[in-house]
């Protein structure tokens, strides 16, 4: 592809996205919420082009709604629009955001020894299929500078230990508001967080856990599967809270393994869980699709 084919076709997506707009809500259900939130759009000449919902329960439960929104001139019109949202929440008792797909989310990612992570969430963004900007990783080992510098980001080794924990979380806060970051990403970044650095990014931190939770939480879970002798392993991916591998879980998958497998086969088929598992989570808070209610989240593929 020329050079000129490559600046037209990055022009013609950002002209794409820059009418483009995403509506969240949670409210009690009752009936018309949709007729409400629909006329609003239509009121100021946005056309729906995408719309999921869930009740947890259609007698006094709540309702959660995703709306992609197509509206000419939307960059004019953002600010005075959810000015006027606003009054409509407050007699409906709605939580509501805003998301705006020209607005690229800026992502951090840290990781420890193993790469596949990493790896994988490197080759997603160059094929452009992760919508962010990866600004900054952080490690506490140096095995993957070569490939994050080769691409041109940067990367800061900060070893870490329990002693030294809290020097070490106050330069990575540093580091996340310096690069302005919106998402962590731990892609097996092996260190406990503290509830400092925790309350920090609240529903910003995405881990991935190699084991299907809640089995197997904490260290050593391939090991303790193959003790345990089990039939599937999997892996997690959910948004870091103060309870250990029990936050809100964003998705999960396994596959079927058997007697024939030894410890260091479980690892290498968790990898691959592992990989995708990660992948999608990161996609899915990044597309807007995912509400977290409580400990569990609400998530519109």
């Amino acid at each position: 592809m020329s050079i000129n084919a490559q600046l037209k076709g990055n022009q013609q997506q950002d002209a794409y996205l820059e009418n483009r707009g995403r509506l969240l809500v949670k409210c009690p259900d009752k009936p018309g919420i949709v007729s409400i939130l629909s006329t609003f759009l239509h009121t100021h000449h946005s056309n729906i082009i995408e719309s999921s919902q869930y009740s947890s329960n259609p007698e006094n439960g709540t309702f959660f709604i995703r709306i992609a929104y197509h509206c000419e001139g939307l960059n004019e019109k953002a600010i005075q629009m959810e000015k006027d949202f606003e009054q409509i929440a407050a007699v409906h008792n709605m939580e509501f955001s805003f998301h705006y797909p020209k607005e690229s989310t800026r992502s951090a990612i840290f990781v420890s020894k193993e790469p596949h992570c990493l790896m994988e969430l490197l080759w997603e963004w160059q094929n452009g299929d992760l919508d962010t900007d990866i600004v900054v990783v952080i490690s506490n080992h140096e095995y993957a500078r070569p490939f994050v510098e080769a691409l041109g980001i940067p990367y800061y080794f900060i070893p870490t230990n329990k002693d030294i924990r809290k020097q070490v979380e106050a330069e990575q806060i540093r580091l996340m508001e310096e690069y302005n970051v919106d998402l962590l990403i731990l892609a097996r970044y092996m260190q406990i967080l503290t509830s400092e650095f925790v309350d920090h990014f609240e529903n910003r931190i995405i881990n991935i856990h190699h084991s299907f939770l809640p089995a197997f939480i904490g260290a050593g879970p391939y090991e303790r599967a193959y003790e345990r002798g089990v039939k599937l392993i999997g892996a997690t991916s959910h948004y870091v809270t103060n309870n250990l591998d029990e936050g809100p879980i964003i998705e999960q998958d396994v596959e079927r393994v058997d007697h024939r497998d030894n410890v260091g086969e479980l690892k290498k088929i968790g990898r691959t869980i592992e990989r995708r598992v990660l992948a999608k989570a990161v996609k899915w808070h990044l597309e807007n699709r995912i509400i977290v209610e409580g400990n569990k989240t609400i998530v519109f593929h």
